[in-house]
């Protein structure tokens, strides 16, 4: 099985297991998804949804964040960790969609990384998500069980996520990330697998070879 067969078949299976593919940041416009995202490095989604209604309360756009005081700033996000960093980088970002992109959240990668603290990793969410373009979010999850699956072979987010990109189907690689997080947490957990239960077994490299 080539890894491209192999990617489409746990496509399908992921699918079957997980129809509801959506993101589990929540957020009400795509700069609010942009500030969720960033506030999620370090921190888990669940927190970043604790954490988000009174900061989106205070600051609904980029308008209200962009002349916000850092340091209130840092009050309302401080339980995110590294919250002097996140809180600079989010006005930061605020004002640049503003004053640069008249408001709107770029389209590209090449666009969003320029924004204070946007990695590759958010700009694909953001590509994926809000302009369902072909994307790969290369997170934790998705190294951690790609390698596992046998779909990639390094731990470097931007060698995973181009990867991964050339052997996923363009219109299933947005899903399939959101995919892979929803089973991360539900069977294929870091530290103790569900490998028994696991519908990917058949087709999981790791399996194959080290466990069964």
């Amino acid at each position: 099985m080539t890894k491209k067969e192999r990617a489409e078949a746990i496509c399908r299976l992921l699918k079957n297991d997980y129809p509801e593919a959506i993101c589990q940041l929540n957020a009400d416009t795509p700069f609010q998804l942009l500030v969720a995202t960033r506030l999620s490095a370090q921190c888990t989604d669940a927190r970043v949804n604790l954490v988000t209604p009174a900061l989106f309360e205070k600051y609904p756009s980029e308008n209200e964040l962009a002349e916000a005081d850092i340091t209130d700033v840092e009050s309302l996000i401080h339980s995110c960790g590294f919250y002097r960093a996140k809180a600079k980088d989010l006005v930061g970002m605020a004002k640049e969609i503003r004053d640069t992109y008249n408001g709107i959240l770029p389209d590209t990668i090449e666009e969003l990384t320029k924004l204070p603290g946007v990695g590759r990793k958010t700009a694909n969410l953001i590509v994926g998500d809000v302009y369902k373009k072909p994307a790969v979010v290369a997170d934790t999850h998705v190294i951690r069980i790609t390698n596992l699956l046998g779909l990639s072979s390094s731990k470097d987010p931007k060698a995973v996520e181009l990867g991964l990109k050339k052997i996923l189907p363009p219109e299933e690689s947005n899903d399939f990330c959101h995919r892979i997080v929803l089973h991360g947490r539900a069977v294929c957990i870091a530290r103790r697998p569900k490998c028994d239960i696991c519908s990917l077994k058949d087709v999981c490299k790791h399996y194959q070879t080290k466990v069964k």
